[in-house]
């Protein structure tokens, strides 16, 4: 099997466009449409289906893509155990406009001699980026286990950065022409959060955060991706939902929603960062550091519970400075 094929299949996969893959591998976009092609008559069956913004993966892509993706991995490092030092530093993140992502473009752009890859697991359960790294496929993840007890021996979890949350609502929201709410304000709304996976680190904060203001936060229903949740909340009257204030959206002029900072207390979200505790990839100290220059959360700040734990090393402490302390 072609692993260059396999290649193009799993970054198309990951992008959502063979535009966006071609640009990364360096080669046209009927290059890696050619290349699928082959790949789809090897395999006998379709793996892509073409939508207005892009391509979807059939079920036998989704079926065939952690397959792929293993295979590329494997290939990949055969080749770094004959060239040393060679392999970019690959962190994972949640997705290609959260937070995390914003905050590592944000270092590339200034230091844009950083051998840097970002990817995107998509995987809910923060040990299954756990055994990535153990098993050299990423050198760091943006995950969090809420029991650093849990962390297996070799790996250390630090605190990243906190991320302020926001109410993401609708022209026809009750709450639309705020300029800044507090938690008492979102009581009895409806703020629709769908897809909270089980096990996921998001699901315990999300729990401890509905508990903690008596908030009517809901999963119900299978998340068919941001645009479709953006398109609910341009057309509601009572749907909002709450995204990290670096997180970054897109959406028609039209839409006209609205972005209100959530204060007194702050309502925050927690970031950590995942790595070996010894012989971590050497670009990480540089990511680390930047980490530490990040704007901190005021003093009227809520966090989860499991924030509140020492996360990292003294060596790594000394890198990015003291860490401010939750306020709940």
């Amino acid at each position: 099997m072609d692993t260059n094929a396999l290649r193009s299949f799993v970054r198309a996969a990951e992008l959502g466009q063979f535009q966006h893959a071609a640009d990364e591998l360096g080669v046209t976009q009927q290059a890696v449409s050619k290349r699928i092609a082959s790949l789809e008559r090897e395999l006998e069956v379709r793996l892509f289906t073409r939508t207005a913004r892009g391509v979807e993966l059939t079920l036998d892509g989704q079926a065939f893509l952690p397959h792929a993706q293993s295979i590329v991995v494997g290939v990949e490092r055969a080749i770094t155990a004959v060239r040393p030092g060679s392999r970019a530093l690959r962190i994972d993140v949640l997705g290609l406009r959260s937070a995390q992502a914003v905050v590592l473009h944000d270092y590339w752009r200034s230091h844009p001699e950083t051998n840097l890859d970002v990817v995107t697991l998509r995987v809910n359960d923060p040990r299954v980026a756990v055994a990535a790294i153990e098993a050299g496929d990423i050198d760091a993840s943006f995950r969090t286990v809420t029991d650093p007890a849990a962390l297996p021996p070799g790996l250390q979890m630090i605190h990243a950065f906190d991320t302020p949350l926001e109410l993401l609502v609708g022209p026809r929201h009750p709450l639309a022409a705020a300029r800044r709410l507090t938690p008492p304000q979102l009581r009895k709304h409806r703020i629709w959060v769908p897809g909270i996976a089980p096990r996921s680190e998001w699901a315990d904060f999300y729990d401890q955060l509905a508990t903690a203001f008596d908030l009517r936060i809901d999963a119900a229903g299978p998340h068919f991706g941001d645009e479709v949740l953006l398109d609910t909340l341009a057309e509601s009257s009572d749907v909002a939902t709450l995204v990290g204030a670096r997180d970054r959206y897109m959406w028609p002029t039209n839409h006209d929603l609205r972005r209100i900072p959530v204060v007194d207390p702050t309502l925050a979200y927690p970031l950590s960062l995942i790595l070996p505790s010894a012989n971590p990839h050497p670009e990480l100290r540089g990511i680390i550091a930047h980490l530490g220059t990040l704007p901190r959360l005021p003093d009227t700040a809520w966090l989860p519970s499991w924030a509140t734990t020492p996360q990292r090393d003294d060596d790594t402490e000394n890198a990015r400075g003291p860490r401010p302390r939750p306020r709940s």
